[in-house]
């Protein structure tokens, strides 16, 4: 049985993923269908490649990921499907599949919409569910469309890197608020070369050490660890860290403010200076 795993920044408010599913179980009555998540953030990649990185590496070799996020950035020509690491990933032509990726996917290919059949996200859902069931069946990738390298390219969100410094930014905000933030543990560990450090976020707020649990500091205590998928994380012990110290993700709206780079880098930036 096929496992297609859904991400998309739909929401639960309606019936769009309850439709998407149904139509998924028509074309591919076969597959076990499941979620990781409808709420990204609208337009917020780094959330997108954040979430979708650290739970695809989980699944099965063949699982199928449609991630259904920024659809309509441009008129939708075609659909994405790419083979890599043992799975496949189909989403739009927005740049997002070579920042999960982290570079151009081992393989790809575009699959035409229809010229007569209408722009929308059903018959996107229609081309990859088809595209899902070939390759299920024992086609190869090429033998569904050419294999092609011209996609759109977009490049992740990297932290900045200095000699005594490394510098990165607010990617997800989970649901307890803890603060995920774009520098994993091998960064960390490549710049820090054994030195000390402190943590530097939210004007004078300063962490000194890097916790194993959340109850490595008392209740009500600020601390930063790298979680489960290796990402660092500003957090407080049985509290609210982007509440209490007035941290936020990416916004698109940011950009559009008269201050909306002061606004993105004074909320996003987190520093580690080492010593």
């Amino acid at each position: 049985m096929s496992i297609i795993t859904l991400t998309s920044d739909i929401g639960m408010q309606d019936y769009l993923v309850g439709a998407i599913k149904g139509q998924l179980w028509h074309y591919c009555p076969e597959c076990h269908v499941t979620d990781i998540t409808h709420h990204i953030s609208p337009f917020n990649l780094p959330q997108a490649t954040y979430i979708c990185k650290s739970a695809f590496a989980y699944f099965p070799l063949g699982t199928f990921h449609f991630v259904l996020i920024n659809l309509f950035d441009r008129k939708p020509e075609h659909v994405l499907v790419a083979e890599h690491n043992g799975q496949y990933i189909g989403c739009a032509d927005n740049g997002l599949l070579t920042m999960i990726a982290g570079g151009m996917p081992e393989k790809v290919v575009k699959i035409s919409l229809p010229k007569d059949a209408p722009k929308n996200t059903f018959t996107m859902i229609q081309l990859l569910a088809g595209a899902a069931r070939e390759l299920s069946r024992g086609k190869a990738l090429g033998e569904i469309a050419p294999l092609t390298q011209q996609i759109h390219v977009k490049n992740n969100l990297q932290p900045l890197v200095g000699d005594d410094f490394i510098e990165g930014q607010i990617i997800h905000i989970d649901s307890f608020e803890n603060v995920v933030v774009n520098i994993t543990r091998e960064q960390f560990n490549a710049q820090c070369k054994n030195r000390r450090f402190q943590i530097f976020f939210r004007r004078n707020e300063v962490i000194s050490q890097i916790s194993e649990t959340y109850a490595d500091v008392p209740e009500g205590q600020k601390l930063a660890l790298f979680n489960a998928a290796g990402y660092l994380e500003i957090a407080i012990n049985k509290g609210n860290a982007a509440g209490l110290f007035g941290l936020q993700g990416f916004r698109r709206d940011q950009l559009t403010q008269p201050t909306g780079y002061q606004q993105l880098s004074y909320y996003q930036t987190v520093r580690i200076i080492f010593q």
